[in-house]
C-alpha cells in the first residue's frame, strides 16, 4: 500500500506541476494527482501478472515440445516444478487480481507479448531458474522464496521493462521503486492455505483524506509562508532557494499548521529525506536548519498546535 512519505512525493509534484505550468486549476490539477495514484496500483498489478504470464509461456512451450514428430524423452517428460509453482498458481487463481485486470481492461501482457518474452528468457538461462528447477525439495517456502528472488533479480532491474513503463505513464518513473518494494512484501507474506487477494491502495480512509488535504492546503496558504520562510533565510533571496526545495519547506510548514496529529519533527524527517531524493545534495541540511527555525518559532507563538503525546 502506498504510505505517507510517498503521498508527499505524489503531492510535492503535482505542486511542482502546477507551479511550472503557471496555472491555478486545483480541480483539475488534483483530479490527476488521485489519478496518477491509481495508476501506481496499476504498475502494481500488472507487475503481479507478469509472473503469471511467464508461467503460462513456459507452460506453452512445454506443450509445444510435446508435439514435437521427433520429441525426446525429456520432451516428453518435462519438469514441471516452475509452471506449477504454488506461488504464482495462487496469484493466477486470484478473484481479486482477474477482476481488476478485467474491470480496468488491463491486458498489456496480451499487446505487448515481447516483454514476456524477455523476461522468460532471462529467466530460463539464469543459475537461480538452474538451481530451482534441479531442487528435489517440493515445499511451499521453496516456490515462494523463487518467486520473491525471481521478482528481485530479473524482473525488477531488468531495463527494458523500465523502459516500458516509463514509457506508458510518465508517472510511474518515480513509481517503480516504491511499487518494486511493495510486490517483494506482498509475496513475502503470502501464506500456503490463503487465498491471494491484491493489496489495498491506502492503509485507511485517513491516508486517502491526506492525499487531498495536504495537497490543497498546500495550493491555498502557501503564499502565506513567504514571510516566515525569509524571516529565517536572511542571507537568501527567494529566487536563490532551489524550487523543489522552496515547495518542500511550505509542505513541512502545512503540515506544522494543519495536521495537528503529524509531530513536527515527522514531517521535518519526511521532507529532509524527499529533498535528499529529489533536491540538490545540500538541500536536506538547508531544508533542516530553515524548518527547524520555523518550528521553533510557531511553538513559541502558539501557531501551531499539535494533540497528542510526543506529537511536537
Amino acid at each position: 500500500m502506498i504510505n505517507r512519505r510517498h503521498i508527499r512525493l505524489k503531492v510535492m509534484q503535482s505542486v511542482y506541476a502546477m507551479h511550472q505550468a503557471n496555472t491555478s486549476d486545483l480541480v483539475k490539477e488534483e483530479k490527476f494527482l488521485k489519478f496518477s495514484i491509481q495508476k501506481m496500483y496499476d504498475l502494481y498489478v500488472l507487475n503481479l501478472q507478469l509472473l503469471v504470464e511467464v508461467q503460462k509461456l513456459a507452460s506453452k512451450k512445454i506443450e509445444l515440445s510435446k508435439k514435437k514428430i521427433l520429441a525426446t524423452k525429456e520432451d516428453l517428460n518435462p519438469n514441471v516444478k516452475f509452471v506449477n509453482n504454488k506461488l504464482i498458481n495462487q496469484i493466477r487463481e486470484s478473484v481479486s487480481l482477474e477482476g481488476y485486470l478485467e474491470l480496468n481492461k488491463l491486458n498489456n501482457w496480451d499487446l505487448e507479448e515481447e516483454y514476456v518474452k524477455i523476461i522468460w528468457e532471462k529467466l530460463n538461462t539464469s543459475s537461480l531458474y538452474e538451481d530451482y528447477m534441479k531442487s528435489s525439495e517440493d515445499s511451499y517456502h521453496e516456490d515462494r522464496i523463487f518467486v520473491v528472488n525471481f521478482f528481485k533479480e530479473i524482473i525488477a532491474p531488468d531495463e527494458k521493462l523500465a523502459d516500458y513503463f516509463e514509457d506508458t505513464m510518465i508517472s510511474w518513473v518515480d513509481d517503480i521503486p516504491f511499487v518494486n518494494t511493495w510486490i517483494v512484501k506482498t509475496l513475502n507474506k503470502q501464506k500456503k492455505d490463503s487465498p491471494f487477494v491484491l493489496g489495498q491502495l491506502y492503509k485507511d480512509d485517513e491516508d486517502k483524506k491526506f492525499v487531498s488535504d495536504l495537497f490543497t492546503k498546500v495550493m491555498l496558504n502557501q503564499h502565506k509562508y513567504d514571510e516566515d520562510i525569509k524571516e529565517k533565510t536572511p542571507n537568501w533571496e527567494a529566487d536563490r532557494i532551489a524550487d523543489i526545495d522552496m515547495i518542500l519547506i511550505k509542505m513541512a510548514i502545512t503540515e506544522f499548521l494543519h495536521f495537528s496529529s503529524i509531530p513536527s519533527r515527522v514531517s521535518i524527517n519526511e521532507y529532509i529525506e524527499l529533498a535528499k531524493d529529489y533536491s540538490t545534495n545540500k538541500s536536506g541540511y538547508f531544508i533542516n536548519g530553515v524548518l527547524d527555525k520555523i518550528a521553533k518559532d510557531y511553538m513559541e507563538n502558539n501557531k501551531m498546535v499539535k494533540i497528542g503525546r510526543g506529537l511536537l
